[in-house]
């Protein structure tokens, strides 16, 4: 599952989740990452803190 809108700009920080068996977790084009969430609300909530949204 990926949570993504439109192309990348540089320096435009854009978040995606992936699924890891029971965990979904958050990441970013920047390289951050979320922690491992049970779930998928929350780890897209963190993922929306991260981006200011």
């Amino acid at each position: 599952m990926t949570d993504q809108e439109g192309p990348v700009l540089p320096g435009e920080h854009t978040t995606t989740t992936t699924e890891q068996g029971r965990f979904c977790t958050a990441r970013c084009t920047c390289g951050w990452r979320g922690p491992a969430r049970r779930a998928r609300s929350q780890a897209r909530k963190d993922a929306q803190n991260h981006t200011g949204g």
